[in-house]
């Protein structure tokens, strides 16, 4: 990888980040008053609606249509389910804690690609994965009850809705690397979106709630929709053809210390010295297992 190269790449990475941090407030947001099912089919409908003009100004609607069937099977493994469990999943846990689980998708991720793909980590990979899993798990350690809420729901059912949606997010981007290599991340973003919205059009409807959002809601998805999605994904594509599946998945080690920073900024949460901690420790953990960093003579 070339400086240029990886300079390119590490901004992708930073910004892919900070956006998919704010993801999971707004997600919240919007799933109070619509529910899960309505707040992923929105967002996933906004996002095509964005992306959907910017590919055909491009010209790439014939290379969307000769490649529709993986295009659109990695929108509903990538985007459709994974955002109904998360939606459903802030509703019963934490933003944040919701956030720390979604950094577990580089250890399934790099599993994945090696059983899959054939992409044998090195030692500086696995002792990255290693210590940023390990600084995920300290920051997680007693802030998930299990006895049920409120509203009737064990968060254990939250927890384990975020692992099924951090394994789709594994399987999703080995298939992308195996099936759709070529294209170009705006085609793939894009298609992956109409694919999402299809899937989750039907349930969204059956599910929809019986009185009008209020504004800010309306707000939320418009946000998490064309910021959170429909740009994201076209970096998170981009960083799969450039890196290779395992790479681009550590983004998700730094999501949860944007996704508690703005907690702290925007809702008043307060940070600890041990939170910060094991931020530095995940984001060690990141610059290993991305390659950014290696071990001496690794």
């Amino acid at each position: 990888m070339t400086s240029s190269h990886a300079k390119g790449w590490l901004t992708d990475f930073l910004i892919l980040a900070a956006i998919w941090g704010s993801s999971f407030l707004f997600m919240r947001i919007a799933a109070v008053e619509l529910g899960p099912l309505p707040t992923a089919a929105i967002r996933v409908a906004i996002a095509a609606a964005f992306l959907l003009p910017i590919m055909l100004a491009k010209g790439h609607w014939a290379q969307l249509r000769r490649h529709w069937k993986p295009v659109l099977f990695v929108g509903a493994l990538n985007s459709g389910v994974p955002f109904a469990l998360y939606a459903f999943a802030v509703l019963h846990i934490t933003t944040g804690l919701s956030s720390i689980l979604n950094a577990t998708v580089p250890l399934f991720g790099a599993v994945v690609a090696w059983m899959w793909l054939g992409d044998k980590p090195t030692l500086s990979r696995i002792v990255g994965l290693g210590i940023g899993f390990g600084g995920v798990l300290l920051l997680a350690g007693g802030q998930a009850s299990f006895k049920p809420n409120d509203s009737g729901i064990a968060p254990a059912w939250a927890v384990a809705a975020c692992l099924a949606a951090t394994t789709c997010y594994a399987l999703a981007a080995s298939f992308t690397k195996k099936h759709i290599p070529s294209l170009p991340p705006l085609v793939t973003a894009t298609g992956s979106q109409i694919g999402a919205t299809l899937v989750l059009a039907l349930p969204a409807l059956w599910y929809r709630p019986d009185h009008m959002p209020s504004a800010s809601v309306w707000w939320s998805l418009l946000v998490v929709g064309v910021l959170c999605t429909g740009v994201a994904y076209i970096l998170y594509f981009k960083l799969i053809e450039n890196s290779g599946p395992a790479r681009a998945l550590t983004v998700t080690f730094l999501v949860p210390v944007f996704a508690i920073a703005y907690g702290v900024l925007f809702l008043g949460e307060s940070v600890t010295a041990w939170m910060l901690l094991c931020g530095a420790v995940i984001l060690l953990g990141t610059s290993l297992s991305s390659g950014l960093i290696k071990l001496p003579g690794r």
